[in-house]
């Protein structure tokens, strides 16, 4: 075999050869010694672009905060195991405030709540913003004087014999009271047959539009006569729900009402759910209505 002959060249391959490596030499000499990079001519320090950047990051906590799960505020006393759990308390804080609870006592305080459970101060500071306790644990009043509503109307009223029941009154009857025209005459009436007829002059303050001077001067003419038998709920066995139901009570103050018999255990005179808050001496003879505490 003739190896010779494959490194034989004539004198224009040579050349080649030669012109070949002088192009790789000179590629090799420009890769190592020409400075490619290019001068950045954005000048990041600039007032614009220090205040662009600013607005991002400000923009950027912003998002990583809303990111974060929201903390309610929530009543202590209805802590469960998962709840201590995600709040950060231990098992044993966690089983020392459902011992409490257990025994039928209740934590109306962020001190009461440490003293029960031991957390940390630390703990109860970022706690205890997000404690909810009821109205009246928060925001005790004094027992006011409990009035008739008869005694605001301010003039004297016919007597009972004279008056027109308002179980049986007709729009054009109720239209003879001054305030009362057309469409609150109807609102009455049909109230009226919402509640299968009116139990107690109180009920007509509940009509949605119908101001109280005007009920007073309604007052003076008509009366309940014959009055619709109710059938009372008893509180210390109902739900929020069940409390709901009494025509011109909302649930939030249903809700309440119900809270205020567990956290007392028992209500043992209606007129003592005066204390609750946004209760009022109308509202309250109204629920004495359809509320017993038998």
């Amino acid at each position: 075999m003739n190896v010779k002959s494959h490194f034989t060249f004539n004198k224009q391959q040579r050349s080649g050869i030669l012109l070949l490596l002088l192009l790789i030499i000179s590629l090799l000499c420009v890769y190592w010694f020409v400075d490619f990079s290019e001068e950045d001519t954005f000048d990041i320090s600039s007032a614009e672009i220090v205040s662009a950047q600013k607005e991002l990051d400000s923009l950027r906590l912003v998002e990583i905060e809303n990111r974060k799960p929201k903390k309610n505020r929530f009543n202590p006393n209805f802590i469960t195991d998962y709840k201590g759990y995600t709040l950060g308390m231990t098992n044993e804080e966690i089983d020392r405030l459902l011992q409490y609870r257990k025994e039928g006592k209740w934590i109306n305080s962020a001190a009461d709540f440490k003293r029960v459970t031991g957390v940390s101060d630390s703990l109860l500071s970022e706690l205890s913003p997000y404690f909810k306790f009821p109205d009246w644990v928060t925001n005790s009043r004094p027992k006011s004087n409990f009035k008739d509503y008869k005694s605001e109307k301010g003039f004297a009223e016919k007597p009972f014999a004279q008056k027109i029941d308002l179980n049986k009154a007709t729009e054009v009857q109720l239209q003879q009271v001054s305030g009362i025209g057309e469409a609150l005459s109807k609102r009455i009436i049909s109230y009226r047959e919402k509640l299968g007829g009116f139990s107690n002059d109180i009920q007509l303050y509940s009509v949605y539009g119908l101001e109280a001077s005007v009920v007073q001067r309604t007052l003076n003419l008509f009366t309940v006569k014959t009055p619709k038998n109710i059938s009372k709920i008893n509180v210390n066995t109902a739900s929020a729900s069940d409390i709901s139901t009494i025509p011109g009570i909302s649930f939030d103050m249903a809700k309440k009402i119900w809270e205020y018999r567990i956290l007392h255990e028992k209500v043992n005179n209606i007129q003592e759910l005066d204390k609750i808050e946004g209760m009022t001496e109308r509202k309250l003879q109204l629920i004495q209505l359809y509320l017993s505490v038998e």
